[in-house]
């Protein structure tokens, strides 16, 4: 998609003037290593998908800002960080993240927690600055909406669900209803809220924010039954990472409950599922119904 395309020119962009070595008002000094690990974890790759969204359903809805922008490099942020700690030795135990060392295997454990510690701050420090939205109010609304997206009844709380889910503290017994949760909270919620936080900055409210929520959910859910087949069936040489790892853990996941065929069905469903959510937008949606379509049909 030519749209994915300059909107990760964008956040590239704009991603090195924030992580860059100069002080900013308010900061004492940025050490020099941990600057190095934040461009490692953020800098070079990616889709872009979260920021992406932000960026384009504020522009659906008339809002074509620089702080849709900067709200997207925030949730791209948040997302490195939980990608930099996904990938220590106590969680996934991953050593290649985008094609190279993950953060701890280039730097070491200690840089690579702060480092996702310093990703995580930053992304609620760019969501309070008055240069993403003039109105304290959208600022606080945004501030809040990635608090409970990201902690412990989102993503965070998402992952301890995944690790129990592999057995770590006891036997479990995953069922459709709980997998399901477990993956609206890990993965889902940080999506929905790309999605609705360009709702957010362009004012939307009512059905209108109520459809583009529906969208998020759909699309959030979609995005991680094609994670989990890709997992299956990608190389780690097209992915940029380890792959296989889900059934070597034990994760819990809807391929190996409703296997490769239902779930591919099921990821159809969730894509039109997502059209008639934005289906009231009309032809000025196209660009969100082809993004639901990119995430399912993607081959990294």
């Amino acid at each position: 998609m030519a749209r994915l395309l300059e909107v990760a020119r964008d956040v590239e962009t704009t991603l090195e003037g924030l992580l860059s070595d100069e002080a900013r008002s308010g900061e004492i000094a940025r050490p020099s290593r941990l600057m190095k690990a934040l461009r490692h974890a953020a800098l070079g790759g990616g889709k872009r998908l979260r920021p992406f969204l932000t960026v384009e359903v504020a522009r659906l809805l008339g809002q074509d800002a620089p702080g849709a922008l900067r709200t997207g490099c925030a949730v791209e942020l948040l997302h490195c960080y939980s990608l930099v700690h996904d990938d220590l030795p106590s969680m996934d135990d991953d050593d290649l993240r985008r094609g190279r060392p993950t953060v701890h295997k280039a730097f070491d454990d200690a840089t690579a927690i702060l480092a996702g510690d310093a990703l995580q701050t930053l992304a609620f420090e760019i969501l309070a600055d008055p240069a993403t939205d003039p109105d304290p109010a959208i600022r606080a609304d945004l501030v809040l909406r990635l608090a409970r997206a990201s902690g412990l009844g989102g993503m965070v709380g998402g992952q301890m669900l995944d690790l129990a889910a592999e057995g770590r503290y006891g036997e479990v017994r995953a069922d459709q209803a709980g997998i399901r949760r477990l993956q609206a909270m890990k993965t889902g919620a940080i999506l929905a809220f790309s999605v609705e936080a360009g709702a957010v900055l362009a004012r939307a409210e009512g059905p209108e924010f109520a459809n583009l929520s529906a969208y998020g959910q759909a699309l959030g859910a979609a995005f991680q039954i094609a994670d989990d087949i890709l997992d299956r069936e990608a190389s780690a040489e097209v992915m940029g990472k380890r792959t296989g790892k889900d059934q070597q853990k034990g994760k819990a996941t809807l391929v190996d409950l409703l296997g490769m065929e239902e779930a591919r069905r099921e990821c159809a469903r969730l894509v039109e599922q997502a059209d008639s959510a934005v289906a009231p937008f009309g032809d000025k949606a196209e660009i969100l119904r082809q993004a639901v379509r990119f995430v399912v049909e993607r081959e990294t």
